[in-house]
Order: structure tokens, then C-alpha cells, then sequence
């Protein structure tokens, strides 16, 4: 299993997910699988749904191990209370 950060981006948002800090949950994937997809490579699919989805379900990530930067308003990566 890779343990590098893995970063996806799309014209709104960059998501990394930091395996060594996920605790495999699968809250992702049983909340957003359109998005966040187990048994595809690539596993992440931001073009799954709109952006604002996926961010609420990044807020969900109980490990914090999923992240986002926001391109259209320029803010730092973010997870919770944001």
C-alpha cells in the first residue's frame, strides 16, 4: 500500500489523502461512493458530484486524513470546523 500522500485535483478543488493517518473508516465511501469509490483506481473520482458534496464529506473524514484546497477562494487546505 502506498503510504505517500495522494493528491487529485479538478477545476475547483484539490484533495489529498493521507494514508498513513486514515483509519479506514470507509465513511467516505459508504456516504459519497460516487465519489470516493473502494474497488476503482483511481479510488477518488472528484467528478463524481458537485464540489460543495464532496467538501461536506471531507468535513465527515473522522481521521482527518482527506483534505482540501479550495482553488476559487484561495484557502489553504482545510478539513473540520472550517
Amino acid at each position: 500500500m502506498n503510504t505517500e500522500t495522494i493528491i487529485f485535483s479538478n477545476k475547483d478543488i484539490t484533495v489529498t489523502f493521507a494514508p498513513k493517518i486514515c483509519i479506514h473508516a470507509e465513511k467516505c465511501a459508504k456516504e459519497l461512493s460516487e465519489v470516493f469509490r473502494t474497488n476503482v483506481i483511481p479510488w477518488i473520482n472528484l467528478d463524481g458530484t458537485k464540489t460543495e458534496r464532496i467538501i461536506k464529506q471531507i468535513k465527515r473524514c473522522p481521521s482527518s486524513a482527506l483534505k482540501y484546497f479550495n482553488h476559487t477562494n484561495d484557502k489553504a487546505f482545510q478539513n473540520k470546523a472550517t
